[in-house]
């Protein structure tokens, strides 16, 4: 009995790693979307989650709200830090730390 319980542990354990990666891919290829349309670069291609917390989304569901974190350059000489929440699949903002806007040459 002891080792069904733990065989049960470990595959929810392991649903939930590869369920996160699904994640982490959508919020990656949001941010690079978005680093794009701003002309940013984004630095490392990493994502670190930040946190999870449950709750609602707009027609009522139980999802989980996930913070990533990620960082960024505008001129190829200093990083910034920016944020991204996902509210189950779906985008809930991109906030940036305030950065240098490079000069147009």
């Amino acid at each position: 009995m002891t080792n069904l319980l733990w065989l049960m542990i470990t595959g929810l354990l392991g649903y939930y790693w590869w369920n996160s990666w699904k994640f982490k891919g959508r919020a990656l290829s949001l941010v690079l979307e978005y680093c794009v349309q701003l002309n940013l670069q984004l630095l490392d291609q990493s994502m670190v989650i930040r946190g999870i917390w449950p709750e609602l989304n707009a027609i009522g569901s139980q999802v989980l709200r996930r913070t990533y974190q990620f960082e960024f350059t505008s001129t190829g000489e200093q990083r910034y830090s920016g944020l991204i929440i996902l509210s189950g699949m779906n985008l809930k903002s991109i906030d940036l730390e305030a950065y240098k806007i490079p000069d147009a040459d």
